[in-house]
């Protein structure tokens, strides 16, 4: 069942240009997938899927209380995958072709105030040996709305601060210059400049921005763990991840008046559909202002 999988990762990678995490997410749901065909629908041969499969083991997964999202992510990889077999014509049929994609519920991300967000940069104790970096990582995030994947990947080398911008690398690779302004790179100047050095002697980094106390680059992992800490030191009691913080910058920009298109160029979105949730979020902001203070409510 598995015979043509790792030709359809390598396709991924070389044509579609994507980054080893979504090839292994891709890899993650086939798996599962073709496990669920082999073991509950008895289908060893590709060739013999049919709809009613794809629609059992989607199914399975509701059943399994998998979030919305999830279910979607793993029907696209479904689809796309008999679409390469076919378009390859390692298959005769495309079973996933009339299929519709399972509906996802619109769900407004978790956003911060700028009171709150503030409240957490303010409680990182700059004096103790890794508050500059924990800053410089905080006011990153949230100053350029950056992805965890796409801050743990910054080099030093990426830095403009004459500019005050910096270079990201996002999905698919695509590069990308996104502003920082003058509080995240005074921020990120003092940490290159009085704690960086020392950390980057105790290990290899090849030039990664944020170190570990090894001298390491700091993980996705790591990231989430220092978030978390300055997010109780600042007694903030939202469920909090790094990507609140981009929520925050995009939520936080277009109240203020931003151009949309200016605010998915700086997220690095290939659709503005996906820019655009920010904007019902804004609407929801306003019925909360107007909730609170209409004299009618």
């Amino acid at each position: 069942m598995q015979t043509y999988l790792q030709e359809y990762l390598m396709m991924l990678r070389v044509e579609k240009n994507l980054s080893i995490n979504s090839i292994t997410a891709y890899q993650r749901d086939l798996q599962r997938y073709l496990l669920f065909l082999e073991k509950n629908q008895n289908v060893n041969d590709l060739e013999k899927v049919r709809q009613k499969h794809i629609r059992n083991f989607i199914r399975a997964l509701n059943d399994i209380h998998l979030a919305p999202s999830s279910i979607s992510r793993t029907f696209s990889s479904i689809r796309s995958y008999h679409a390469f077999l076919s378009s390859e014509k390692l298959v005769s049929h495309n079973p996933s072709q009339l299929l519709d994609t399972p509906k996802l519920p619109r769900k407004l991300p978790q956003v911060l105030t700028v009171e709150e967000i503030d409240a957490i940069l303010n409680s990182v104790d700059v004096s103790r040996p890794m508050g500059l970096r924990d800053v410089a990582l905080l006011e990153v995030l949230y100053s350029a709305g950056l992805r965890v994947s796409e801050v743990c990947g910054l080099k030093v080398t990426d830095l403009l601060f004459d500019s005050e911008m910096i270079r990201v690398l996002g999905k698919g690779n695509k590069e990308r210059l996104v502003p920082v302004g003058p509080r995240g790179m005074a921020r990120l100047d003092d940490y290159l400049k009085h704690l960086r050095p020392s950390l980057a002697r105790r290990g290899a980094n090849l030039g990664t921005i944020f170190l570990s106390r090894n001298g390491r680059p700091l993980t996705r992992m790591m990231v989430w763990v220092i978030l978390k800490k300055w997010v109780e030191t600042a007694g903030i009691s939202k469920k909090v991840s790094p990507h609140t913080f981009r929520h925050s910058f995009a939520t936080h920009l277009l109240e203020g008046g931003a151009d949309l298109r200016a605010v998915q160029e700086m997220l690095g979105h290939a659709d503005i559909s996906t820019t655009q949730i920010y904007t019902h979020l804004d609407k929801e902001y306003l019925k909360e202002v107007h909730r609170t203070y209409h004299p009618r409510w």
